[in-house]
């Protein structure tokens, strides 16, 4: 198991990509061999392709799990009773969630993460915090779908946390307006999942033709990007319509999985994706699952040091991006960035938002 003074104690996106590597790459081999000993499922996967230790002297050498496997197996590297809480992943109807277990090790390390990338985005400081969803999401405490875990994990950084959306999933407008009074000299923090930000709150915006001035808003969303994307609606449309209804300048994007629920790429000023140092990014071509090069489209392949619970550290994804560069983006932050620019044809559709279906 990796403890936690070989995760924390770094600033996030302080270490250049190179000696970054390295560190995960210890880190993720000693992961490896951890749950080759405490899950038999993991062990078996493995051994089906001939691997029973890992020495890897590459990232890319390291083998991957498809995350598909989470929706068709109980993967997980404790005992039942440690187990305090399951994430549910969102899925089609007639589809199998993903289970993902935690224990309070692995529930522990993923908020500290969360936490310390966060902070080197919005500062130190618990906002007023205007959540974009329904206070029923939240409720179930020990089957927790993606979207209310992300809710929950999201939460720690705000205060006097106010909902906009009532239990059916309407604007509540007199709530919102109520709130943005109490808070009018302050800066506030704006979090919610894209589709249902896109749906629940800017087209109601527009059908009312009553814009907000939050100026002094900074909005965090992420996920559902799938269905935007049917839509015709991509970031940077999304952008112009927060900043013509919400009036919110500041507009931060983030990716992530709830297969690696801690493990979140911020998007920064520049519309790049940051890896911090917890987690690694890499490219893979979709036919051969070679290793790709910068600038090069393919399939992601996300890795994590913080799933300790769960063999969920290293994962070949359904989404497609592409790594841009690392070390030099021109907001400062040090190591890989990137894009994603979608689900591969035919996978299946799911995300943190999807669980809601409008009708």
């Amino acid at each position: 198991m990796i403890k936690e003074e070989e995760i924390f104690g770094i600033p996030p996106f302080s270490i250049e990509a190179i000696e970054k590597q390295k560190r995960l790459l210890y880190l993720l081999n000693k992961l490896c061999q951890y749950h080759i000993h405490h899950s038999s499922a993991y062990k078996n996967i493995l051994n089906a392709y001939g691997i029973t230790k890992i020495s890897a002297q590459n990232l890319e050498d390291l083998p991957y799990l498809s995350i598909r496997l989470f929706k068709e197996n109980h993967l997980m590297s404790v005992p039942e009773h440690e187990v305090i809480k399951v994430l549910r992943s969102s899925g089609t109807t007639g589809q199998k969630p993903a289970q993902i277990y935690l224990d309070k090790t692995t529930a522990a390390f993923q908020s500290k993460a969360l936490v310390s990338i966060m902070q080197d985005f919005i500062g130190r400081q618990r906002l007023p915090m205007l959540i974009f969803d329904s206070k029923e999401t939240i409720l179930a405490q020990q089957q927790l779908s993606a979207r209310g875990a992300g809710i929950l994990g999201f939460a720690n950084f705000g205060r006097d946390h106010t909902y906009a959306l009532d239990s059916q999933m309407n604007i509540d407008l007199e709530r919102i307006h109520y709130f943005l009074e109490k808070h009018h000299d302050e800066k506030i923090l704006m979090f919610g999942f894209t589709f249902i930000i896109w749906k629940q709150v800017i087209q109601a915006l527009q059908e009312l033709n009553s814009p907000l001035s939050c100026k002094q808003g900074i909005l965090i969303h992420g996920g559902g990007w799938k269905k935007l994307q049917q839509e015709a609606v991509d970031n940077e449309q999304f952008k112009r319509k927060i900043q013509q209804w919400l009036g919110v300048s500041t507009i931060h994007n983030y990716y992530g999985l709830v297969e690696q629920v801690g493990s979140i790429f911020m998007e920064c000023s520049q519309g790049h994706l940051h890896c911090p140092i917890y987690s690694n990014v890499l490219i893979r071509d979709p036919i051969t699952l070679e290793l790709l090069p910068k600038k090069t489209p393919g399939i992601i392949e996300l890795m994590s040091i913080l799933p300790n619970s769960y063999p969920g550290h290293i994962l070949l994804t359904e989404d497609l991006g592409e790594i841009i560069g690392d070390d030099d983006c021109p907001c400062g932050r040090k190591g890989v960035y990137f894009h994603v620019y979608g689900r591969i044809a035919n996978a299946e559709p799911r995300g943190c938002s999807d669980t809601y279906d409008a009708r």
